[in-house]
């Protein structure tokens, strides 16, 4: 798809006081529009995970809104705004469209297997918790797409009312979900910090000074480090293990050390910490940059 976003500069009524930011910054009645992106290629495939990352005010959300605008055009694309989902007033474990188990697993996966938040309805939850059930509510809506339609998760602000580590701990479970259900997600945030686990198919970054960063990555065979994940001292990290159901604790044993012996211990998972009925497996990725103009992007580098 080729993109291409401008804003009228002018205001359109004019005062006393835009005259004098008007005269003060040198613009005239003839200037012309704001221009985020002219004529951008932007190349997507189903079920990709497009990331778009960049300071506040470069045009990462404008991005996000005008490929959401060209995918909406096109009637073969289920897409949902978590943003613009009502909330259900019922109490977490039956407000998902699918069977219990699921659900929790589902919930789970968003950082809500608490009990205390499981009995809760929506609105009961801090801002933060409400967030990651509209995750998992946009995600549980999609397995429910109408058949031969590529289903799409838009998330603006994408983990920007988490705290860091579990962000990223939230980024790589939709990582392993949206993969697992073939499901695509837009996602703009400012917060890069999320990139390494959530692994984007598309990595798209605006910067202030009008250019736009296209990255097509090219995943790579083999482990890739959980960033939130700290290894041992052995240079391993600790393997899961536990029950399958949805709970607060992991279990994690650490593999033996050099010298033979092994330990064992209880570790706290995060609050998004995924069900050990899906283990996290690392899995490398690369990135093939390039920097680009607005309006012309690079072809992606291919080894």
């Amino acid at each position: 798809m080729h993109l291409t976003i401008r804003y009228p500069l002018l205001p359109k009524a004019r005062s006393l006081g835009t005259s004098l930011v008007m005269d003060a910054f040198g613009i005239a009645m003839d200037t012309g529009d704001h221009v985020v992106c002219e004529n951008l290629e932007l190349k997507l495939e189903p079920a990709q995970r497009v990331l778009f990352t960049g300071p506040s005010g470069s045009g990462k959300s404008s991005l996000l809104q005008a490929v959401v605008k060209e995918l909406r055009s096109d009637h073969q694309h289920t897409l949902i705004d978590i943003h613009e989902l009502p909330l259900p007033q019922q109490p977490l474990v039956d407000a998902l469209p699918l069977s219990v188990k699921a659900g929790l697993d589902l919930l789970a996966a968003c950082g809500l297997s608490e009990a205390q938040l499981l009995l809760r309805t929506p609105s009961e939850l801090s801002e933060g918790q409400r967030y990651r059930f509209r995750l998992a509510l946009g995600l549980a809506l999609l397995q429910q797409r109408p058949p031969h339609t590529q289903g799409w998760l838009i998330a603006d602000e994408f983990t920007a009312t988490l705290d860091r580590t579990l962000a990223q701990v939230l980024a790589y479970n939709l990582s392993k979900l949206a993969e697992r259900q073939q499901i695509g997600c837009l996602l703009a945030t400012t917060h890069y910090d999320i990139a390494a686990d959530l692994a984007p198919d598309v990595l798209v970054q605006p910067d202030l000074d009008g250019i736009i960063h296209v990255d097509y990555v090219e995943k790579q065979p083999g482990r890739r480090r959980i960033s939130f994940f700290p290894t041992v001292s052995t240079g391993r990290a600790p393997v899961l293990t536990g029950p399958t159901s949805p709970v607060g604790t992991i279990a994690a044993t650490r593999s033996a050390s050099s010298n033979g012996s092994t330990s064992s211990g209880t570790a706290h998972a995060p609050s998004a910490s995924a069900s050990s009925r899906h283990p996290l497996v690392p899995c490398d990725f690369a990135t093939s940059t390039s920097a680009s103009p607005v309006g012309a992007v690079r072809s992606p580098s291919r080894s």
